[in-house]
Parts: structure tokens; C-alpha cells; sequence
């Protein structure tokens, strides 16, 4: 399964609605004026598939695709940051 890729400068963030860390990096996101889509894994079954496929089967959250094809797991801002040249 693939996910496509976000666009240059901006990254997707897989969540779910009570994800504390998922709250936090994307407050952090918002702060940095760095632009993500957020997908729900809990409402998308791929995505879901998707997140357990870079996570060892873990549904693990959030995960954060860049625009190289890369995902990290709960990244910090400045991983973020970083991987997007910002």
C-alpha cells in the first residue's frame, strides 16, 4: 500500500481524535505556520493499514509523512522542522 506523498514544505500527520501527542504537534505546527492535513485513522481503514505497515503493526500516533515518501513516529517539532528544510 502507498500514501501519497505531500506536497513540498507541508507533511500529513496520521491521528485519531484523542491523541494528546497529535494535539501537541499540531498546536506546535500551527505555531510554526507549517502546513499538514491530519487523516484519522479511526474513520480510514487504508490509513489505518498504512500507520500499522511504518509501525512495526503498531497503530501507533501520530505518524508524520514528508515529502521524500518518509514517515517518522511522534517526531518532535524540531524533527519536523528539520526534515522539511524550515
Amino acid at each position: 500500500m502507498s500514501t501519497p506523498t505531500p506536497a513540498a514544505g507541508t507533511v500529513t500527520m496520521y491521528s485519531t481524535s484523542w491523541c494528546g501527542y497529535c494535539r501537541r504537534l499540531s498546536s506546535q505546527m500551527d505555531r510554526e505556520g507549517i502546513a499538514y492535513d491530519v487523516v484519522d485513522i479511526e474513520r480510514d481503514e487504508d490509513a489505518a493499514v498504512y500507520v500499522m505497515q511504518v509501525n512495526g503493526g503498531n497503530q501507533t500516533v501520530p505518524t508524520v509523512v514528508f515529502p521524500d515518501g518518509t514517515a517518522a513516529t511522534n517526531p518532535s517539532i524540531g524533527e519536523v522542522k528539520q526534515r522539511l528544510g524550515a
